[in-house]
């Protein structure tokens, strides 16, 4: 009699050790990596997956999403237009100070500026003879350079000058201004101080097209 009863002590004892395996370390009482079970194949194969990970195609998703390192490309190329912007507005003003170092370039830039009301006549005294400054003091009130309402600042497209002589210089300019072309003519003399100066100012017609 207590034979039997030690018998099924150990075998009761026995089936529990089993069980408590098998809720811990999976089917069969075989250990096996911590994790959770989830769901069953057809079959009875158990899918285990580690502790604290959806799995499936969220668990994918998760893996997948960018962190707080993770590199981003900006969307629309933002830095990339900013930076080739700079690089033409650079490349524009050094254009300017080439063209400044040129006598006509720089007097028909700066009477551009006088007769389209940007800078007072005032500027271009020391600049000018008297001659070309009276004419001055007629034409820049009126502002016949000043671009129309909506339209790009004016610009010198291009200016052109002849030599007849030594010490003195004969300029044409073309003003744009988004699709409108103005001319301007003057002429410039070198003064025995080696400075140049303006000695008339001839303003052109409005041509219509900005074309090359």
């Amino acid at each position: 009699m207590h034979e039997i009863t030690r018998t099924t002590t150990r075998t009761d004892r026995g089936a529990a050790g089993t069980a408590a395996r098998r809720r811990s370390g999976g089917a069969g009482g075989r250990g096996g990596p911590p994790g959770r079970r989830d769901s069953r194949r057809p079959g009875g194969a158990t899918v285990r997956r580690p502790d604290g990970a959806p799995g499936g195609a969220t668990g994918s998703a998760t893996a997948l999403r960018p962190g707080p390192h993770t590199a981003t490309r900006p969307i629309g190329g933002g830095p990339a237009r900013r930076t080739a912007a700079v690089s033409r507005t650079a490349a524009l003003a050094a254009v300017q100070r080439e063209r400044d170092r040129l006598p006509h370039y720089w007097f028909a830039h700066r009477l551009l500026l006088t007769l389209s009301g940007q800078r007072p006549v005032h500027t271009l005294l020391g600049h000018t003879l008297p001659d070309a400054y009276d004419q001055l003091i007629v034409l820049a009130p009126r502002a016949p350079l000043r671009p129309a309402a909506g339209c790009a600042v004016p610009v010198v497209r291009r200016c052109g000058e002849y030599r007849p002589r030594h010490g003195v210089i004969e300029a044409f300019a073309r003003i744009a201004s988004a699709d409108r072309l103005s001319a301007l003519a003057f002429r410039l003399e070198l003064g025995a101080d080696a400075r140049w100066r303006c000695a008339a100012v001839d303003l052109g017609p409005l041509v219509t097209s900005a074309g090359p």
